[in-house]
C-alpha cells in the first residue's frame, strides 16, 4: 500500500491552531529563564507581503524557534510601520481614508504572516498609526524639546515636489527624492530638527562595540557621521572689519590657495546678492538643487565671482578672490572653503573652468619640485611640502600641525574636530503622521501641549482636494486656546518623519500596553537591547543610526537606561527575479508570460515575444514579483521558507526560480516518505538505548550526531544554508542505512538508531520547516508538540573521528596519504609513513635525515 503523501494544506493550519491554543508564543516579562529578543524589521503595510518579507521573517524565525528549543525565554513581536506617503497618496487615488487602507492592509498582512507558521508573539502587536502608540511618541517629543534635544530654526531644505514634503538630507538619493525619485529642489523654511549632533562623538565611538554587526554597516555609519580633524582659519575680509571663517581639514595646504568659496546660503552672499542681479540670479539657479552631499557631488560645478577679496591667513599682502559656489553646503562646517586646485579633483576643475592659479603645495615622493605640475588630476597623496614657506620640507603630518600652531599665533584660527553629520529635521508638510505636540502662541511662542491633553490626535474630517499639507487646510483642527495665557493659538500642522516612529518601537514592545510611559522601565531593562536583529541593509544609515541615537536619547530622560539598541544585527540579501518586457516595452508580471516549443520566452496572452532582463531585486515598478500565497497554497509554508534558506548564504542575494521551489516541496515529501513508511519497525518513543548495538549502526549514529552539532553551529553563526546542506546529507545517510540494512529491526540496536536518527531529523528541521517537523514528531509517537522540546544535544563522542587521513611529505612534497587511528603514537605514525611504497622510492635507500610530525595532521620525511 502507497504512503500517503505530506498534505500541508491540512497539516500547516492545525499545528498554527495547536501552538496559538496553547499560547506558546506569548511571552512573560517575569520567565526565570535567560532572555532572548528576536526581531526582524517590521513592515509597512502596503497591502500584501513580498518574498523580501518571506525571506526576512523566515531568517528571525529560525532563530526565535532555535533559541526557545535552547532554553531562552524568547521575545519575538510584530507590528506595523504604518505612518506614511503612500496611504495619503491612496487617499487622493482611491477615494479612501487613509485610516482604513492603512488597517485594511495590515488586516491581510497579519493573516499572510501567520499563514508562514511564524513564532510571533502577537499579543504585543503595535501599529505606529495608533493613538495609543503616538500618543506615547509625542510625550517623549516634550522630554526631547524639554531637554534641549529639539528644536525648531529656519533652515534651507530639500523640497520633494511630488510629495509636497520636506526631506532630511539621508532621504535624498542622487539628488531625488528617495521614495519618488522626483528632482528634489532647496527651499528655506522654519523646520523641527532632532539635535542629533550631540551625540557625534558617541555615535562613532559606540561602533567599535558592535562586533555582531556586519563590517560594512559600520563603515557606512562611520563614513557618514565623518569625523574630521582640522582647523578653523579667519581670512579677513579686504576693506572691511570682519573676517570669513573656514573649516580645513588640509590646513598645510594653505599656501596652495587660489579662491574663496561660499555657500548660496551664507549671509555674505544673501548681503552681496541683494546690490548684484547677476548674484541674485545665480543664488536663485543654486536653490533648486538639493542640499544633501551627494546631490551637489553630481552637479556641474559652478561659481559667481563677487566684488570681494579676503587676505589669506599668513600673509597680509596676499589676496583671494570670493565666489559664491554651488558646490559648498551651509550645513557643513562653516559654508565657506578654500580651493586649493592642484590638491582637491573639485577645486582643480573649478579653477580650470573660470582661470584660476594651480600651485602645487604637496610634492610626491621622489619627484623633483621644482619640475612638479598638476595637469588635469589633482594630487591627493602623501608628499612633503614645497611652495609653503615655513611649511617647506614638512610631511603631511608634520605640516598640518606646523599650520595650525602658526594659526594660533596669529590669531588667525585654531584646530578643531568636524563632523559630516547634520542634525536630523524631522518636521514633514503632510497629514498621514504623528502631530508634532507644539503649539504656536503670539505671546508665549512656541510652547508643548501639556502631556496631560496628549495624544493630540489626527483628525478624521480631511480632504486630499488641494496640494499642501491637509492639517494646514482644515478650517478647525489647527486652531486651539493656549495652554498658558489662554488666548487663541495655533497648533503645529507638521507631522514627524516617519523615521522617528520605528527608531524606538523595539523598545515599546518590551512593554506595549503601558498608558503610563513610552517603555516601562523594568521591562526595558530586562528585555533590551535587542539580541538579534534582522532586516535589509539599506537601512544602514537611516533607521540604524537615528534608532541608535534615540535610545541615547531616550536614556537621557531618563525613559531608558541604554546605549546601543541592537546587539547584533544580520543584513539579509535581496529576493531577486529575472525582468519582463513585452515589444511596447510594458514591463509584465512572471504570471504574464511562458516559454514557447523552443524554449523562448512570450506572453501568455497572445504569444509575442518577451524580452527578458538581467534578474533585479523583485519590485513592484519592474512587476518582477512573485506572490507568496500561491506558493503556499500550492506547497505550504514549509517548501517556501525550505526554499528561502536553502537557496544561497542569507547575507547574499537569493534567486527566485519556481525549480527551486519545485525541488524544495520534493524534498519535503522525501523526509515525510522516509519517516512515515518505517514507523512500525521502531521501538516506541522513550525506548532506552540498548545494551548492545551492532557495529554496523555506528556509521549512523555518528553521522546523527555530527548533524546535530554541525547544524547546531551553523544556526549559531547564521549559515543557515549550511544546515540545509548537513540536512541534506544527513537524509542521505539514512536513505544509505535503511537501504544497506532493509531489515533493520534484526540488527541489534538497529531499529533504536533509526529512531534515533529520525527524532534528531525532526528537531533539526523545526525551525526551518516547523509543520513539518511537528507533524513528524508527532507521528513518531511523542504527544508533547516539538515547539515545546529542548534542542538535540549531539554526544561529542560520536562527533569525533576514531581514524584520520595524514599526509606523508618527502622533503615538502606529497607522497602518500594514511589512515591511522586518532591520536596514534608517533613511533607509529613514522613506522607506517616510512613503510609505504612510495615514500621508499622517493627515499631511494638513502636513510631519512629527520622525520617531522604534526599529529594527525602530517608526516614530513627530511632526506
Amino acid at each position: 500500500m502507497a504512503t500517503e503523501r505530506y498534505n500541508p494544506r491540512a497539516s500547516e493550519p492545525k499545528w498554527q491552531k495547536a501552538w496559538d491554543e496553547a499560547r506558546l508564543f506569548e511571552t512573560r516579562n517575569d520567565d526565570p529563564r535567560p532572555k532572548h529578543y528576536v526581531l526582524e524589521m517590521f513592515p509597512y503595510p502596503s497591502g500584501r507581503i513580498h518574498m523580501g518579507h518571506v525571506r526576512n521573517y523566515t531568517l528571525g524565525d529560525v532563530v526565535a524557534r532555535y533559541k526557545r528549543a535552547k532554553g531562552f525565554n524568547v521575545l519575538h513581536p510584530m507590528g506595523w510601520d504604518a505612518f506614511g506617503l503612500p496611504a495619503e497618496n491612496a487617499a487622493m487615488e482611491k477615494k479612501v481614508h487613509p485610516a482604513k487602507w492603512t488597517y485594511d492592509n495590515i488586516a491581510t498582512m497579519r493573516a499572510q504572516l501567520q499563514s508562514m507558521g511564524l513564532s510571533l508573539d502577537w499579543e504585543r502587536e503595535l501599529a505606529t498609526c495608533n493613538p495609543d502608540y503616538y500618543q506615547q511618541q509625542q510625550a517623549m517629543f516634550v522630554d526631547l524639546f524639554e531637554a534641549g534635544l529639539v528644536y525648531r530654526k529656519e533652515a534651507s531644505v530639500n523640497w520633494d515636489p511630488v510629495d509636497q514634503t520636506v526631506l532630511a538630507n539621508e532621504q535624498v538619493i542622487d539628488g531625488r527624492g528617495w521614495r519618488t525619485g522626483a528632482i528634489v529642489e532647496r527651499r528655506k523654511l522654519s523646520q523641527w530638527f532632532f539635535k542629533i549632533t550631540t551625540y557625534s562623538e558617541e555615535l562613532l565611538a559606540g561602533l567599535q562595540g558592535l562586533d555582531r554587526w556586519p563590517a560594512k554597516v559600520r563603515l557606512m555609519q562611520e563614513n557618514w557621521i565623518g569625523r574630521s580633524e582640522g582647523a578653523r582659519a579667519f581670512f579677513g575680509l579686504a576693506g572691511r572689519q570682519d573676517r570669513l571663517e573656514i573649516f580645513t581639514t588640509r590646513p598645510d595646504t594653505l599656501f596652495g590657495a587660489s579662491f574663496v568659496a561660499i555657500a548660496a546660503d551664507h549671509p555674505l552672499a544673501n548681503e552681496l546678492g541683494a546690490g548684484d542681479p547677476g548674484l541674485a540670479a545665480f543664488l536663485d539657479e543654486c536653490r533648486k538643487t538639493a542640499i544633501n552631499a551627494e546631490a551637489i557631488e553630481t552637479a556641474e560645478k559652478k561659481g559667481y565671482r563677487t566684488k570681494l577679496e579676503v587676505i589669506h591667513p599668513f600673509d597680509a599682502s596676499w589676496k583671494l578672490p570670493v565666489y559664491v559656489a554651488n558646490f559648498v553646503l551651509m550645513e557643513y562646517g562653516t559654508g565657506a572653503i578654500f580651493g586649493c586646485p592642484a590638491h582637491d579633483q573639485r577645486d582643480l576643475d573649478f579653477a580650470r573652468k573660470y582661470g584660476l592659479p594651480v600651485t602645487p603645495v604637496v610634492c610626491p615622493p621622489g619627484e623633483d619640485p621644482k619640475s612638479f605640475v598638476i595637469g588635469d588630476t589633482a594630487y591627493l597623496e602623501d608628499g612633503h611640502a614645497i611652495n609653503s614657506r615655513f611649511l617647506d620640507g614638512l610631511d603631511v603630518t608634520s605640516a598640518k600641525r606646523a599650520a595650525i600652531q602658526r594659526l594660533v599665533e596669529l590669531g588667525a584660527g585654531e584646530g578643531t574636530v568636524h563632523y559630516r553629520l547634520r542634525d536630523w529635521l524631522v518636521s514633514r508638510q503632510r497629514y498621514w503622521g504623528c502631530p508634532i505636540p507644539m503649539i504656536h502662541c503670539g505671546d508665549c511662542g512656541i510652547i508643548p501641549v501639556p502631556k496631560q491633553n496628549l495624544p493630540v490626535v489626527l483628525p478624521d474630517d480631511v480632504k486630499f482636494d488641494r496640494p499642501g499639507n491637509p492639517l494646514e487646510h482644515h478650517p478647525t483642527w489647527k486652531n486651539v486656546s493656549c495652554p498658558r495665557c489662554g488666548k487663541p493659538a495655533r497648533r503645529e500642522t507638521d507631522t514627524l518623519d516617519t523615521f522617528v516612529d520605528s527608531s524606538w518601537y523595539f523598545a515599546r514592545f518590551c512593554s506595549p500596553h503601558s498608558n503610563e510611559r513610552p517603555v516601562d522601565p523594568a521591562a526595558a531593562s530586562y528585555w533590551m537591547p535587542v539580541d538579534q536583529y534582522v532586516g535589509g541593509v539599506e537601512h544602514a544609515i537611516l533607521h540604524l543610526l537615528y534608532s541608535r541615537f534615540f535610545v541615547r536619547a531616550m536614556t537621557k530622560v531618563g525613559l531608558l537606561a541604554l546605549d546601543e539598541p541592537f546587539a547584533g544585527l544580520f543584513t539579509q540579501g535581496m529576493v531577486c527575479h529575472e525582468t519582463y518586457r513585452n515589444e511596447a516595452g510594458d514591463w509584465l508580471f512572471p504570471e504574464e508570460v511562458t516559454k514557447d516549443a523552443d524554449g523562448k520566452m512570450i506572453t501568455v496572452a497572445d504569444g509575442r515575444p518577451v524580452l527578458v532582463g538581467r534578474s533585479e531585486k523583485m519590485s513592484k515598478s519592474k512587476k518582477n514579483v512573485i506572490d507568496p500565497n500561491p506558493i503556499i497554497a500550492t506547497y505550504g509554508a514549509d517548501t517556501a521558507r525550505w526554499f528561502m534558506l536553502s537557496d544561497s548564504p542569507p547575507d547574499r542575494d537569493l534567486e527566485w526560480t519556481t525549480a527551486g521551489v519545485e525541488g524544495a516541496a520534493k524534498f519535503t515529501q522525501r523526509l515525510w516518505r522516509l519517516i512515515t513508511e518505517r514507523l512500525s519497525a521502531l521501538p516506541s518513543a522513550g525506548t532506552a538505548m540498548p545494551a548492545s548495538i551492532d557495529a554496523r549502526c555506528e556509521p549512523l549514529r555518528r553521522a546523527t550526531h555530527k548533524t546535530i552539532a554541525g547544524v547546531t553551529d551553523d544556526i549559531e553563526k547564521f549559515h543557515f544554508n549550511k544546515a540545509v546542506a548537513r540536512l541534506y546529507e544527513f537524509v542521505n545517510a539514512i536513505t544509505e542505512f535503511v537501504g544497506t540494512n532493509g531489515a533493520q529491526q534484526t540488527i541489534a540496536g538497529g531499529a533504536w538508531t533509526l529512531r534515533e536518527a529520525f527524532e534528531a531529523l525532526a528537531r533539526l528541521i523545526g525551525p526551518m520547516m516547523p509543520h513539518l517537523a511537528e507533524e513528524l514528531w508527532r507521528r513518531l509517537g511523542h504527544n508533547q508538540l516539538l515547539v515545546e522540546t529542548p534542542w538535540p544535544e549531539a554526544d561529542r563522542a560520536l562527533t569525533v573521528d576514531d581514524s584520520v587521513t595524514i599526509a606523508v611529505q618527502v622533503n615538502g612534497k606529497l607522497r602518500a596519504t594514511i589512515e591511522l587511528p586518532r591520536d596514534a603514537a608517533q613511533s607509529v605514525a613514522e613506522s607506517a609513513a616510512l613503510s609505504e611504497d612510495a615514500v621508499q622510492r622517493a627515499l631511494a635507500g638513502k636513510p631519512p635525515r629527520k622525520v617531522i610530525i604534526v599529529p594527525n595532521r602530517i608526516v614530513n620525511v627530511v632526506v
